[in-house]
């Protein structure tokens, strides 16, 4: 993080900002949580799936702020976990999994299934019980290719992963996966979120990200700080 070098106001505010756990919404990982994301890291390595773990897992704790009779502990177990059987597919083929105008649905399937066992095998390394490993690993394999929510906890994985899309990173990295403008790259993910969400509250965030997103690109935000 920088620091300053000039103020345009004449003294230092410093004093007055409050502290981060007072502001609703602003996170950190859980020491629990920071467990997962120490052995799910390894297996995050392609696909910018890294830093979209981590995006999806701070809309998932968003969504769940609004949703008090989903299970936390299984939705963040979940969202951390979620893309770790990218990491068995050959980097080469897996935008070739999800382009569109094209896809491989059996990529998509294999990167479900082994994501299950990497999740299976990360959370039976962590002691967690078997009933709440096999609600997690119920999610994700299916978090993609099933069109139907199990549970709330599946609800809300799907919505997080989704929203990721028409985020700033989300926008940004499509850009790049297909050589897109931002315009371009925001009409395909508003297009493939909307209609696909399960939960009020993602559907409302969506809303607000896509609109953000397009304002950017309008001709009387051009040239403005």
């Amino acid at each position: 993080m920088t620091s300053p070098t000039s103020t345009r106001y004449g003294r230092d505010v410093r004093s007055h900002i409050p502290d981060g756990t007072t502001i609703d919404g602003y996170l950190s990982l859980s020491d629990r949580d920071a467990a997962i994301w120490e052995r799910a890291a390894a297996y995050l390595h392609v696909r910018n799936n890294d830093t979209h773990t981590l995006y999806a897992y701070g809309i998932a704790r968003a969504l769940l702020a609004v949703t008090p009779d989903a299970d936390e502990e299984v939705v963040l177990c979940a969202i951390l976990l979620h893309d770790t059987g990218w990491s068995t597919v050959a980097e080469h083929e897996i935008l070739e999994a999800i382009a569109p105008g094209g896809g491989r649905p059996d990529l998509i399937r294999k990167h479900e299934i082994e994501g299950a066992r990497i999740a299976r095998d990360i959370l039976h390394h962590l002691d967690y019980d078997a009933d709440m490993i096999e609600r997690v690993v119920a999610i994700i394999d299916g978090h993609d290719s099933r069109l139907t929510a199990l549970s709330v906890e599946d609800a809300i994985v799907k919505d997080a992963d989704k929203l990721w899309r028409v985020t700033p990173h989300g926008i940004a990295t499509v850009c790049g996966w297909f050589g897109l403008t931002r315009d371009e790259s925001l009409r395909i993910t508003a297009a493939r979120v909307q209609g696909s969400l399960f939960t009020d509250a993602a559907r409302t965030m969506g809303r607000v990200l896509t609109a953000i997103a397009s304002l950017d690109g309008a001709p009387q935000r051009q040239g403005l700080t």
